[in-house]
């Protein structure tokens, strides 16, 4: 028999984390800025006030979501009072990845404590400092029974997947997201992938160019342009192309100086293996805007490439750092022929005053989710699911349905004893047709 927490139980534990994170917050930050020069601004907005919003959230929500919801009986059951149960799959691992290493490890593991789990964490290795903050906070919030926190290489990582989970969830790149679902589908466990891709962004003729530039450099370049989410090449109208890319490099400066690399708003690459693979991509290419950079402070510019070929690495790939490719088209079929040579993205994002083509885009390509005239803030909304589709990932979260990520749904049909109907029972002789009536009903 399991011993599942109780809704107080569960409430009361993330109110001891809430006030945690609360209590090491300005660690947390000086732990990113050490780890990738992570600028405290972007810190508080996308992984503290995130991860204290998402708690309370979830506190405030959660005896309502926990409820068994009563819904129609079928007609065929009658008398009788139907519920959905949620109820928590068991023992979750959850294995974070390291461009947003304190978000995106505690917003699954609130989901996971919500619905009534144990979790055992792992955190990514290349982001240290962040880490062991989290095995830090982790040991001071739950006992063992309610999460625990494994740091390690990811030699550890693979150790974890050998063992029976009752649910997995990833968040990381494609490759490894592979060796997940593999490891996963060996006990049949259920897995929530989050994944990424080359996400799209389309600037068509009527477009508001010197606020979408804003905004897409934004997106773009925020957390060193190391965003699952960010815009991975643009899309742009052949007529408004130059007109773009001047806005661009306006913003840019706008935002970080003539030298970003004195800038202390960008982040720097995480690692040297990152950075040497950052260096890779623009070689050969049409820089246009930028592409200086530093090994010793793994810094990168902000670069704007022109026109690159299809089949260079730099298109193949999800960039995962502050480059930004530019194509142009003149028709419509040729945003197809380039969207669809990639898998669907994780994102898409289009710049448009015009309804029939924004309509056109939204319903034409799948993705995951995107934004209309803006970049990265429809993963802001707890209302709105956040997943993949395809290669981009299987599953979403966050809000309620993080919750219902984590949960099992119970089906349960409550049957009085006063009233037996005798119609389902043999013999059916006569029956038939009163049985055909009711069904045709329902």
């Amino acid at each position: 028999m399991r011993n599942i927490p109780s809704v107080a139980e569960r409430k009361e534990v993330l109110k001891k984390l809430l006030r945690n994170v609360i209590i090491h917050e300005e660690e947390i930050l000086d732990a990113l800025h050490k780890d990738f020069k992570k600028p405290r601004f972007e810190g508080v907005i996308s992984e503290t006030a995130y991860i204290i919003s998402d708690l309370k959230n979830t506190i405030k929500s959660l005896d309502s979501w926990a409820k068994p919801k009563r819904v129609l009986p079928s007609l065929l059951n009658f008398p009788s009072s139907d519920y959905i149960y949620s109820e928590p799959y068991g023992k979750v691992l959850i294995i974070g990845p390291w461009n947003y290493p304190f978000q995106l490890a505690f917003s699954p593991l609130i989901a996971a404590i919500a619905a009534g789990n144990s979790v055992t964490l792992k955190p990514s290795e290349l982001t240290p400092y962040t880490s062991a903050l989290i095995s830090k906070i982790v040991r001071e919030t739950f006992d063992v029974k309610q999460a625990l926190c494994v740091t390690g290489d990811h030699t550890i990582a693979q150790d974890l997947l050998q063992k029976r989970w009752d649910y997995i969830f990833f968040t990381g790149s494609v490759p490894v997201g592979k060796i997940v679902a593999k490891a996963a589908a060996e006990n049949l466990t259920p897995v929530t992938l989050e994944l990424g891709g080359k996400n799209p962004c389309i600037i068509d003729e009527t477009a508001n160019l010197p606020l979408a530039a804003k905004r897409i450099v934004w997106g773009k370049f925020f957390n060193g342009g190391q965003t699952c989410i960010a815009p991975d090449y643009l899309l742009v109208h052949y007529r408004v192309k130059k007109k773009l890319i001047k806005h661009l490099i306006e913003e840019i400066e706008n935002a970080l100086g003539e030298n970003p690399k004195e800038s202390e708003d960008l982040a720097r690459i995480v690692n040297l293996k990152n950075w040497r693979r950052q260096i890779s991509l623009i070689e050969n290419q049409n820089i246009i805007y930028g592409g200086e950079h530093d090994e010793e402070t793994l810094y990168l510019a902000p670069t704007l490439v022109d026109e690159p070929f299809l089949e260079s690495t730099l298109m193949q790939e999800e960039i995962f750092g502050p480059i930004l490719p530019i194509r142009s088209y003149e028709h419509r079929d040729e945003i197809a022929k380039t969207v669809n040579k990639y898998e669907k993205p994780l994102s898409l994002y289009i710049f448009s005053e015009n309804k029939t083509f924004i309509k056109e885009v939204l319903e034409k390509y799948s993705f995951g989710g995107g934004c209309v005239n803006d970049t990265l803030i429809h993963f802001a909304n707890k209302r709105l699911p956040f997943g993949g589709v395809g290669h981009s990932g299987i599953g979403a979260y966050h809000g309620k349905l993080g919750f219902d990520t984590f949960s099992h749904k119970k089906a349960v049909v409550k049957r009085p004893n006063r009233i037996d109907i005798p119609l389902r029972y043999a013999p059916y002789k006569g029956k038939l047709k009163m049985i055909k009536r009711i069904l045709n009903w329902i």
